[in-house]
């Protein structure tokens, strides 16, 4: 006896959000960029932190980064004399909406009754810190030289290997590499798919270090120790000296780097004696100046080097030693790639637009390889970097 009753198949489809998979590491990508971003903005700030420039170099330096809110509805009483979601008409695009018309929490005088905004406090080392900051950053006017001796190390992917750290995993090639184990095992006409992946399929990235040799460079860091540095100039000369030595380490594997500290009289001294020189003495920069130019003579002649003289001065100079201070500047352009001076001056007598006797010598030379800059302020010095090191011309106009 036929049935013929009708065949009933039932057929199951489902469907994966793989947006789900994919949310918690584009989650933690998004909060890495907004500490990134909080960051950047507060680095004149951070940099300057003393904690830090006192430091060993482990600090690890903590950033404040607003956290964000999950929207919700909040009720709450409507203003006197008004409706809710009414407002009296003078309101413009832009304009920040208050609760009740009521200041918003931190804000107006007074102690204040209202919950504050919720920051928490993202950690991070002194180099992390450093590669945001020296990101864009470089040693300006570097020339080709005779007998190029300064390493600068590039890293360089080169070849693929079935064994290796998870972290450089080649997905495409493990992919690949996947679909031609199925496709050999299923035979000819097999439907090509993806899945099981095993040890065998695996494929790593391997890279090598590339050093590349680049134009030799000699940096004279230049110091007032006088009497007349207190301790606001020398610990503006400090953190500007600090950053610029870690730079210069990070960046470039053997730069050379020459510490000169002066009063009236100028003396080549340690890396360690350089940061913790007290002060003594009056002032004649022409010491400093001329003791970097013998140094220069005697060991890094111009046709092998690229020479950065930097000097960093409250500009109180004994009035006579300026024109003398002129000349060896001038002899000191003839050699340099480009001679860069700080000038500090505290508070209000900074901001009165007072321009130092040693400060106008340099002025009037008008040389397109002398840089000065006047740092009034802590948070000056990050910009007083990036005037020294901007990586190109129209970099260090914009940071003048």
């Amino acid at each position: 006896m036929n049935d013929h009753r009708p065949l009933h198949r039932t057929v199951s489809l489902s469907q994966q959000d793989w947006s789900l998979h994919r949310k918690g590491p584009a989650d933690q990508a998004r909060h890495n960029e907004k500490v990134k971003e909080a960051i950047r903005e507060n680095l004149a700030d951070i940099i300057s932190e003393q904690s830090i420039i006192t430091s060993d170099g482990q600090k690890i330096v903590k950033v404040p980064i607003r956290s964000l809110e999950e929207y919700k509805f909040r009720f709450g009483e409507p203003p006197e004399g008004g409706q809710v979601g009414q407002g009296d008409g003078k309101s413009q695009v832009g304009d920040v909406i208050e609760r009740g018309g009521r200041p918003g929490p931190g804000r107006g005088p007074g102690a204040g009754d209202q919950p504050g905004i919720d920051y928490y406090e993202a950690e991070l080392t002194v180099d992390e810190l450093a590669a945001l900051l020296f990101e864009d950053l470089s040693l300006p006017r570097l020339e080709p030289k005779r007998t190029p001796q300064l390493e600068s190390e590039t890293i360089r992917f080169t070849d693929v290997r079935k064994r290796g750290a998870i972290s450089n995993l080649d997905k495409r090639r493990t992919i690949r590499e996947n679909l031609k184990r199925q496709a050999l095992q299923g035979g000819p006409g097999a439907p090509l798919h993806f899945g099981g992946i095993t040890a065998d399929d695996l494929r790593f990235k391997t890279w090598e270090t590339e050093v590349r040799y680049e134009s030799n460079a000699v940096v004279l860091a230049l110091m007032d120790v006088s009497g007349s540095m207190g301790p606001f100039e020398k610990y503006i000369s400090r953190a500007f000296y600090f950053w610029m030595v870690k730079f210069l380490r990070t960046r470039y594997a053997h730069v050379e780097i020459v510490f000169i500290a002066h009063h009236t009289e100028a003396k080549e001294v340690s890396e360690e004696e350089f940061f913790s020189r007290g002060e003594s003495g009056g002032t004649k920069a022409s010491s400093g100046y001329q003791l970097a130019l013998d140094i220069v003579d005697a060991r890094y002649p111009a046709a092998d080097w690229n020479i950065y003289p930097f000097h960093f001065s409250d500009g109180d100079n004994w009035p006579s030693d300026n024109e003398r201070c002129r000349e060896l500047v001038v002899q000191l352009l003839e050699r340099a790639n480009q001679l860069g001076y700080g000038e500090i001056r505290q508070g209000a007598y900074g901001r009165s637009g007072y321009s130092s006797t040693l400060m106008s010598v340099f002025e009037r030379l008008d040389h397109p390889r002398l840089q000065p800059v006047v740092i009034t302020d802590k948070a000056e010095v990050y910009p007083a970097l990036r005037t020294f090191f901007a990586s190109d011309e129209e970099g260090r106009r914009s940071n003048v």
